[in-house]
């Protein structure tokens, strides 16, 4: 059955491939820690919204020294449109502190250094490594990657974690990093929540949720 698994997992990959090809992180950023910040703020949050914010954030902030100086109040204001923007500027500038002064203004590049971060999981942490540092931990799971992996019975949770775990049983190490983009862009695309797009869907004849 796990054989099968893996099989299954692996011929979702090539079809997404053979359709998106070469798919990336649809964030926009110029460094690590520029990247961190946008991942916190992407929670319950769009990635074209978070570009839209960081578009003006990134020209304020310069680099990690200017977040952990930051005025919690005026880095709200730059973040409001990306939802929950108190916590989220709580989180990056006490993030900021924490890489400033532990880690000498260079975001760490370990899954348990990461985590200890503020407001940093595993989706974030994963992201950070696999885009800034192209290592592959595990798999960045998303709000995407939990829909469409229940969808294409990958797994049966809908805890990240849980489902984190089932997913790099089946699928090999080197797509780890890829194969969250390749989700959400079938998610952004077809695979839409409230109106997906059966009729082209390029997993049309493989989906198991399509033919129950």
């Amino acid at each position: 059955m796990e054989k099968n698994n893996k099989e299954y997992a692996l011929k979702i990959i090539k079809i997404l491939e053979r359709n998106y090809g070469n798919v990336r992180c649809a964030l926009d950023f110029s460094n690590p820690f520029e990247l961190l910040t946008a991942t916190i703020l992407s929670a319950q949050c769009t990635d074209e919204r978070v570009n839209k914010v960081t578009k003006d954030l990134f020209k304020r902030y310069k680099g990690v020294e200017d977040y952990a100086g930051a005025d919690v109040f005026e880095l709200e204001n730059y973040i409001k449109s990306a939802g929950f923007f108190r916590n989220k500027a709580k989180n990056i500038i006490k993030s900021a502190r924490l890489v400033v002064s532990k880690y000498n203004g260079n975001v760490p590049q370990t899954m348990e250094e990461l985590l200890d971060l503020s407001g940093v999981a595993r989706k974030t942490a994963n992201v950070v490594l696999g885009v800034a540092f192209g290592k592959a931990e595990g798999i960045a799971v998303d709000t995407h990657v939990i829909r469409i992996a229940n969808l294409l019975k990958l797994t049966k949770s809908c805890d990240p974690v849980k489902i984190e775990k089932d997913l790099v049983k089946i699928i090999p190490q080197k797509y780890w990093i890829k194969f969250s983009f390749l989700i959400q862009t079938l998610g952004r695309r077809i695979c839409k929540a409230r109106n997906p797009a059966h009729t082209v869907c390029p997993l049309d004849k493989i989906c198991p949720s399509l033919h129950k």
